[in-house]
């Protein structure tokens, strides 16, 4: 499960709707949520202003919790 993807099907968007209201190219969106690009604190920051619901660590980071 890949808890970005799940955010966003939440909020019923398309991967080029989240991008353009997050301020970023697709092709950027698109590699943070296939993981192949980690998320920068910029697109944190502007992912959490846009989104202050949103649980960032639990989105962006909750596979660091299975890292022992």
């Amino acid at each position: 499960m890949n808890s970005l993807v799940d955010f966003r099907n939440s909020k019923n968007l398309k991967q080029r709707e989240m991008a353009n209201i997050l301020g970023v190219s697709l092709t950027f969106y698109s590699k943070i949520e296939t993981g192949v690009r980690n998320p920068s604190y910029n697109f944190l920051l502007k992912f959490k202003s846009i989104f202050n619901e949103a649980n960032v660590d639990e989105i962006f980071f909750n596979d660091l919790q299975h890292i022992s």
